[in-house]
């Protein structure tokens, strides 16, 4: 299986500064496979007022739980992960928040 794009997986992390919690955005960068969501994904997200625009395969042995993507200088939130055994596929909608 080629591995022939790069998106980066990011995960939410506190720290803490002078006695403060500091949260930031950690990235990572993996190879994945992007592909097209499935018309059925479309159909079950949409009863509950999400909007599924990208589906990536990616290693499972590289997910660990992350929350958002960033690909093509765009971030997207993971609305939803199947776990395939080797592969795990990230279904993900546009972020509409503003931290990055």
């Amino acid at each position: 299986m080629l591995w022939k794009d790069v998106i980066e997986l990011g995960q939410e992390v506190e720290t803490v500064e002078n006695f403060e919690v500091v949260k930031t955005w950690v990235y990572k960068q993996v190879f994945v496979n992007k592909k097209s969501v499935r018309q059925s994904e479309v159909y079950q997200a949409a009863t509950v007022g999400l909007k599924p625009e990208l589906m990536f395969e990616v290693r499972s042995l590289d997910y660990d739980n992350e929350e958002r993507v960033k690909y093509n200088n765009k971030v997207y939130e993971i609305i939803r992960v199947y776990d395939r055994g080797e592969v795990t596929e990230l279904i993900c909608t546009t972020h509409t928040g503003s931290e990055v």
